[in-house]
């Protein structure tokens, strides 16, 4: 008979995670609040193309950033994130291509 899994508790001691603290204080972008709040892929990307463009504490060339931003939101929202919430954001990520005129990388069949 298998013994069942046991799972070991984290560390109680950090009181806030890192990547709260990297939202705050990362000079990718500065992003107009509740941006990723929204509903609309097309209105996800938009204003991040406007942040990006418009953003002076970016480091690299404004589709990138705005492009990083997006997948560390993802990344970071994890298991949490609902289907739906995810299918919004991954379109959000095809519809940012669009408004910077990038080609879809290709992508794999599974």
């Amino acid at each position: 008979m298998k013994k069942a899994a046991t799972h070991t508790p984290r560390r109680a001691t950090r009181r806030t995670r890192w990547s709260a603290a990297v939202g705050r204080s990362s000079n990718a972008l500065d992003l107009k609040p509740g941006i990723f709040t929204q509903r609309s892929a097309r209105a996800i990307a938009a204003s991040l193309k406007r942040s990006a463009l418009a953003s002076h504490r970016r480091k690299s060339e404004p589709f990138r950033s705005a492009m990083s931003m997006l997948s560390y939101q993802i990344n970071r929202g994890g298991r949490g994130l609902t289907r739906e919430r995810r299918r919004t954001l991954e379109r959000a990520k095809d519809e940012l291509r669009r408004l910077f005129h990038r080609r879809a990388p290709s992508r794999a069949r599974r």
